[in-house]
């Protein structure tokens, strides 16, 4: 009872947040002058991109986790976050294209930023397919472990991308050097959004964990059932 009573505390406190990013996406913030109202895009799509990247980070954790403690509940982490992580990134390759179709004047250019994206993108489909295909137990864990930690290397190289070359992509927003940053109005927004995702996120792996025990459980009662 305490346990669903606090998911669903979660849950209001996401809904709530989330509710408020979104008037602070569209409404709040100022009209950026350059790029107008498309620029308000932003804000998702930044806040679903970090997310991404620390996702994969969180899988690359678990990873380390599991190979160190053999650890079940390390497992389960890193395979809800690669779940979860993957929507964010189709969320990424969905919110970017949108965005710069109208400033740039194309879909999609292969950039050193947006090709690593893309790769990370590839590398959470390879981790789920292996979860999915690999039945063996012990040996999923252990390949999914190793593939979540050598897959991190793409992140780091995702995330320096816009600081390593020169690319078609912003520059970064945040610790970008001389002439970065943004309205404090804007930097509100970026923060508040970024929580609210973050918090879905969070929630979602919550949720994923849950189910994957739910899952061995009932497994376990078809077992017995079976005796």
């Amino acid at each position: 009872m305490t346990e669903r009573l606090s998911s669903a505390a979660h849950l209001y406190i996401t809904s709530v947040w989330m509710t408020v990013a979104l008037y602070m996406d569209f409404l709040y913030a100022p009209r950026e002058l350059t790029m107008g109202e498309v620029q308000r895009i932003f804000y998702v799509h930044f806040s679903l991109a970090v997310t991404a990247l620390f996702g994969y980070l969180l899988i690359f954790l678990g990873g380390v986790a599991y190979l160190w403690k053999r650890s079940r509940a390390a497992d389960d982490f890193s395979h809800a976050c690669a779940e979860v992580g993957f929507v964010y990134c189709c969320g990424v390759l969905l919110t970017g294209p949108l965005w710069a179709r109208p400033v740039w004047g194309i879909w999609w250019t292969w950039d050193a930023r947006l090709t690593s994206t893309f790769i990370l993108w590839l590398l959470y489909i390879a981790y789920l397919m292996l979860r999915a295909y690999v039945t063996s137990p012990g040996r999923v864990e252990i390949l999914a472990s190793v593939v979540g930690i050598i897959g991190f290397v793409d992140a780091i190289v995702d995330y320096m991308a816009i600081r390593w070359w020169r690319t078609q992509h912003p520059q970064p927003v945040i610790m970008g050097g001389a002439g970065s940053g943004l309205e404090p109005r804007m930097w509100l927004t970026v923060m508040v959004t970024w929580g609210a995702f973050l918090c879905l996120f969070a929630y979602l792996v919550r949720a994923r964990m849950a189910l994957a025990e739910a899952r061995r459980e009932l497994r376990a009662l078809k077992r017995e059932l079976a005796m």
